[in-house]
């Protein structure tokens, strides 16, 4: 089974001491939102990483709105932070990091391969228009004013220290790994080539590159569904509850917390959602509303007993299965 585009790569996150703008007032634009074609271009190209829906705990990059609180300042002009954010997506470097407790947790974004005219898309609706945040933002935005990023980060990584034994915090590291080194190569891929391209790539090297990271981090990593692409990673019955369970979670707009279990001789299974956005619609959504022809025909040659289309946003494609 292949869970195409739900891996994830690092992007920016941190805090910085500013004078930013209030986005909690009204924008005179903010009626217009759904109008702008930057709008569906973030959904579709960011919120693999930076949704607003995905727990604090389990993010593998900050939400939009972190980028847009932390890189906007009564003196910033539109000009500049559509320069800012194009030039940093398409060319990440140390130099150009202002984020650098991101950099401390998630490590260096890869170089991307986004148009440009819709990186500039994406910074304008970001910079004029009110966007999501999560219910946790704006406390830990304003809980970190004043902190100096050295101190952020090493507090931060005293307090990663202080959780090494705790099954949540270990199991959230190997998915966020996992996704990542997975993430270097499969979206280079969609972004230079194409979904279909992406496909034949998961297809070959998802599985070798989850089993090296298993080998990395002295971890079994699976991931499994009630609808299998590949038919090798069906759910159990019990993993298929934990998938309902997950799902009404989302549904009833709840928080959640992974599922742990202890094992015999030391070891502990862990389980948490993969819940689908916007991008993994392009091989897990509706044929002919989300997935174009070719892809449909590439993923039927591949996987000719795939159960896995047919999903919508914000449901629970399936489980990251890691026993450590």
């Amino acid at each position: 089974m292949r869970f195409l585009l739900l891996i994830v790569l690092a992007f920016l996150v941190s805090c910085k001491d500013s004078k930013a703008p209030d986005y909690s007032k009204k924008n005179s634009k903010t009626m217009l939102a759904k109008s702008h074609p930057g709008e569906k271009l973030m959904k579709a190209q960011c919120y693999a990483c930076h949704n607003p829906a995905t727990p604090h705990a389990g993010r593998i990059a900050p939400p939009m709105i972190a980028i847009k609180k932390h890189y906007i300042n009564e003196e910033t002009s539109k000009e500049d932070f559509i320069k800012e954010v194009v030039e940093f997506t398409l060319n990440p470097s140390e130099e150009k990091v202002k984020l650098r407790g991101a950099v401390k947790r998630f490590g260096l974004m890869p170089k991307q391969y986004f148009k440009e005219e819709d990186l500039k898309q994406i910074a304008e609706y970001l910079y004029d228009y009110e966007i999501e945040e999560p219910g946790w933002f704006k406390e830990h935005h304003e809980g970190q004013k004043g902190k100096g990023h050295y101190q952020k980060g090493k507090h931060q990584k005293q307090k990663r220290k202080r959780k090494g034994k705790n099954g949540k915090a270990i199991g959230y590291n190997i998915a966020t790994k996992t996704k990542q080194a997975l993430a270097k190569n499969l979206i280079g891929t969609i972004q230079k080539e194409g979904t279909v391209a992406a496909l034949k790539f998961c297809n070959v090297e998802a599985y070798p590159i989850t089993d090296s990271m298993g080998v990395e981090l002295n971890a079994e990593i699976k991931r499994v569904s009630d609808r299998p692409r590949n038919a090798k990673n069906k759910a159990s019955q019990e993993e298929s509850g934990y998938i309902t369970l997950f799902q009404n979670k989302i549904n009833d707009g709840e928080n959640y917390e992974p599922i742990i279990k202890k094992l015999s001789q030391g070891k502990t299974r862990f389980y948490a959602p993969i819940v689908t956005n916007q991008l993994c619609l392009q091989c897990h959504g509706k044929p002919d509303t989300h997935i174009d022809s070719q892809t449909f025909s590439t993923i039927k040659e591949l996987y000719p007993k795939d159960l896995a289309m047919g999903y919508d946003v914000n449901q629970v494609r399936g489980l990251w299965q890691i026993t450590f």
